[in-house]
């Protein structure tokens, strides 16, 4: 039986790895959050792990607060770089499997094409410099597979949907910037994408490819589009008005562009992606 340790358990992704745990029979999944393992103390991680001996781990832990980091770049670095390297200094050189989530943010937003995986890296902020360590901490694992996604949301957790639905609720309008594009990432289908990478490595329906991989819904959107989209979706009436990024200041500046091309996850592990309209149409009926 193979054992699955999920960390960061009461995230977006984690709870989505619960919901779809639960069609996969034959598996041991161990669910665990800083309350039960607190990955950034290098001690407690190693005996963890050894004690409960993880065929894989997905690494779903995160620091995700882009705008705060800039004020405690410490704390981000520590959980999403420092995290990470005690998770690999246990397993390294083992069977162990670990997929790592990291993020678009790593990317600068200077391309007008899709970034791959070996497109350069150049993060522009604090969050984004913590992810990008800590893919290097997960890449000193020659079983590692780090998937940078984008723009999550599920019907758990505190996303961009749910503050939308909430201002909706609250004011009669809402600016939301027009000069950033990317795609929105339903977490549901993310977990549902590396079960089933999992599901067949064990089955010996595909083989394990380690390394870097991108991973969104198809299409592409701005966050205006995707507010839009939302309000439509619930049937609201609520007035979204397009701003420019300069005039809406954030903390921590953002790539204006990351778009992903997702061609090699997609032939490596022949996998289909649904169009974000569609998944946020899915989710949206939870909330109804």
């Amino acid at each position: 039986m193979a054992i699955i340790l999920i960390t960061g358990a009461n995230g977006q992704l984690g709870n989505e790895l619960k919901v779809v745990s639960k069609k996969f029979y034959g598996y041991d999944f161990i669910f665990t959050d800083v309350d039960t393992l607190d990955l950034t103390n290098s001690e407690q991680t190693t005996e963890f792990i050894k004690n409960s001996g993880p065929d894989w781990i997905i690494n779903c832990a995160a620091y995700n607060l882009v705008d705060k980091a800039e004020n405690e770049p410490e704390k981000a670095m520590n959980i999403n770089g420092n995290a990470v390297n005690n998770i690999t200094e246990v397993i390294k050189g083992s069977a162990c499997r670990l997929i790592h989530i990291s993020s678009d943010y790593i990317y600068d937003g200077a391309s007008n094409v899709p970034y791959n995986e070996s497109s350069p890296a150049n993060p522009l902020s604090a969050y984004g410099r913590s992810k990008l360590a800590g893919e290097r901490y997960a890449m000193q694992h020659n079983e590692s597979m780090i998937i940078r996604t984008s723009w999550l949301y599920s019907s758990f957790g505190n996303n961009f949907v749910k503050t939308i639905l909430r201002h909706a609720g609250e004011k009669e309008s809402l600016s939301v910037v027009f000069d950033q594009t990317g795609t929105p990432t339903y977490a549901a289908d993310l977990a549902a994408v590396i079960m089933s990478i999992i599901s067949g490595v064990i089955r010996n329906q595909v083989a394990f490819n380690a390394g870097i991989y991108n991973y969104s819904n198809e299409g592409v959107c701005t966050w205006y589009d995707f507010a839009k989209e939302i309000i439509n979706e619930a049937s609201l009436s609520f007035g979204v008005n397009p701003v420019l990024t300069k005039d809406y200041q954030l903390a921590a500046p953002r790539p204006s562009y990351s778009v992903m091309d997702k061609s090699k996850i997609k032939d490596n592990y022949n996998i289909s992606i649904p169009h974000w309209r569609s998944s946020l149409t899915k989710c949206m009926k939870l909330f109804k």
